[in-house]
């Protein structure tokens, strides 16, 4: 079956699609929702990842001819009181880079020893304008005082997971999919719909 997604992250798109060949068995393939660029952006209002990926899924899935996925994702800093929170992508403002975004976070992080932090990813999956279920997965790290790593994207190069010793920019894609929090909600996601989308 085709699952649509409502994204235009390269950098996300790539995760969706190996998540779809690792734990799909052959039976889901991701595709960008047709067209997503003529349809105007849905407007993210919420407070929380849950609240802002159903509000995409339910939006998007009107202009979809098969159940969509949408997925809200970011960085919780304990020392920040949980930011940036649904901010991580325009933490350093609107059209921030990955790199603004970083040195941001490491100025706030200055002198700080409490670097306890976590990615959340929430995914809404969404049929004409439906709402099936929601996914959501955590993965527990530490943010490091300089970037390490070429691979990944977002805060990778500064989020150290202790049992890697390597922040999630310096595994393969494989491996941080195995334990990322986008990783694990889109596993629960697809057996899900490879269970035939039981709606308990």
């Amino acid at each position: 079956m085709i699952l649509y997604c409502a994204t235009t992250n390269p950098g996300k798109l790539r995760e969706f699609r190996l998540a779809a060949e690792t734990y799909g068995r052959g039976i889901v393939r991701v595709e960008p929702l047709p067209d997503l660029d003529r349809v105007p952006p849905c407007e993210e209002t919420g407070r929380t990842f849950e609240e802002n990926a159903v509000q995409k899924a339910l939006y998007y899935s009107r202009y979809a001819p098969g159940p969509l996925f949408a997925e809200d994702s970011g960085l919780e800093v304990d020392a920040l009181g949980g930011a940036p929170g649904v901010f991580s992508a325009r933490f350093a403002g609107p059209g921030a880079t990955d790199e603004a975004n970083n040195r941001l976070l490491l100025d706030k992080l200055r002198g700080v020893q409490d670097r306890r932090g976590r990615y959340v990813c929430v995914v809404a999956v969404a049929e004409r304008g439906r709402l099936l279920r929601t996914f959501r997965g955590v993965v527990e790290g530490r943010i490091l005082e300089e970037p390490r790593g070429s691979g990944g994207f977002g805060y990778d190069p500064l989020f150290y997971y202790e049992p890697f010793g390597a922040t999630l920019a310096e595994v393969s894609a494989e491996q941080k999919l195995s334990v990322s929090h986008r990783g694990r909600a889109l596993r629960q996601l697809i057996q899900w719909l490879s269970c035939g989308m039981d709606h308990d």
